[in-house]
């Protein structure tokens, strides 16, 4: 019989081979037994990642100071940044930066996504509403219900009453109560302040902080955060390379299918925005109603009378309204696209349907087709913005 004797450095070779052929079947075996007990998607585009708050002010009592109106934000970058401006996404009423980070069935978002694309991204939450605190004396607040949410944003076909709403067809699901992915949905719904008014203050407030803070970016907002655009861009328009709003809120001058009566009577807000020539009281814009509309399925707008009063810091800003084929928006979108070009605002109108994206909703960030439309407005974004 023959004895080898290995020496301590060849020892060690041999000991560094089976470790390395080891850790190899441990992790084959970890990533074949993973089985979690929820949806989760690959986020491997993401190099870093971190929150903060900006925005805020002490208030109260001397010796029982509490902060109000901060605004909570998280930063995701890319491992390998391709696009010059970071995106800055704004959700709507009652929502929060979940709609932005996965849908309700546990498909990618669009945070992700365009963290994919290269694009640095941050998501806010809006002041006094999730994780960027709400106090008492904020003023009051309410919870949509699940059947508004149904007839709105997920149960279109079956609820909703609008000419377009029979069309809808990209909900993951049934889109109705007791539906696991319209549960889900529901579950990241938040009390939302009632006051449109003091939401626009805050919001154009911390807005604005943030971009002093991160310098120029593009401005993706949805639904109530298109107020956000407006006011904002109107406060910081040299830092402002681009305006998406999704489903922006109006329509201009007075509600349509999601309220009645009148509202915002600065045209797309509901508090001052600068116009020229100026404008210190809303009831001196000389406005009309357009006396039928362009077809059955759209609502008359209201605009102002020639020549129209303009918008001087949203003027030469890249500018996008998207609206999708069965939403309550697609009955109003358009007034708020004519008045921004009549005020000077040269914006760009996408309806999803001509596009070949049929059968969205309001809340197209979530529903199946959301990955096709987010490579729809990075498109956009790499044809508009220099």
């Amino acid at each position: 019989m023959r004895i080898v004797v290995m020496s301590d450095r060849w020892r060690q070779v041999a000991f560094q081979a089976l470790l390395c052929v080891a850790l190899a079947f441990s992790t084959k075996s970890m990533a074949d037994s993973e089985n979690l007990p929820v949806q989760a998607y690959d986020q491997s585009a993401i190099g870093r990642r971190g929150y903060f708050y900006v925005g805020g002010r002490y208030a109260g009592d001397d010796g029982k100071n509490i902060m109000r109106g901060q605004m909570y934000v998280e930063v995701l970058t890319p491992k390998t940044a391709r696009r010059p401006y970071p995106i800055v996404l704004f959700h709507g009423s009652a929502q929060t930066a979940t709609n932005w980070m996965g849908t309700p069935d546990g498909r990618k978002g669009w945070a992700d996504y365009f963290v994919g694309q290269g694009y640095v991204v941050y998501l806010i939450e809006q002041p006094m509403r999730g994780r960027s605190a709400w106090h008492p004396g904020d003023g009051a607040t309410r919870m949509f219900t699940a059947q508004e949410l149904e007839r709105l944003f997920t149960g279109i076909s079956a609820r909703g009453n609008w000419p377009q709403a029979k069309m809808h067809s990209q909900w993951p699901g049934s889109g109705l109560k007791g539906d696991p992915i319209f549960d889900a949905f529901y579950a990241t719904q938040v009390e939302t302040l009632v006051s449109s008014e003091e939401t626009e203050r805050a919001n154009q407030a911390a807005g604005v902080a943030l971009l002093d803070m991160i310098g120029p970016a593009i401005l993706l907002t949805h639904s109530q955060a298109g107020y956000f655009s407006w006011l904002i861009t109107d406060k910081r328009p040299a830092l402002i390379k681009a305006n998406i709003a999704i489903e922006p809120a109006g329509p201009p001058i007075e509600n349509v299918i999601f309220a009645t009566g009148k509202g915002r009577a600065w045209g797309l807000t509901n508090i001052p925005i600068s116009y020229d020539p100026p404008l210190t009281d809303p009831k001196d814009l000389a406005i009309f109603k357009e006396d039928h509309a362009a077809s059955s399925d759209l609502t008359p707008c209201w605009l102002q009378k020639e020549p129209a009063r303009q918008l001087p810091n949203l003027r030469g800003i890249p500018t996008l309204v998207v609206v999708g084929e069965a939403s309550y928006h697609a009955v109003f979108d358009h007034c708020t696209v004519s008045w921004l070009n009549q005020a000077g605002v040269k914006t760009d109108f996408i309806r999803l349907e001509n596009e070949g994206l049929q059968g969205n909703g309001h809340m197209m960030m979530l529903e199946k087709n959301n990955l096709e439309i987010a490579k729809l407005l990075d498109e956009w974004i790499q044809r508009n913005v220099r």
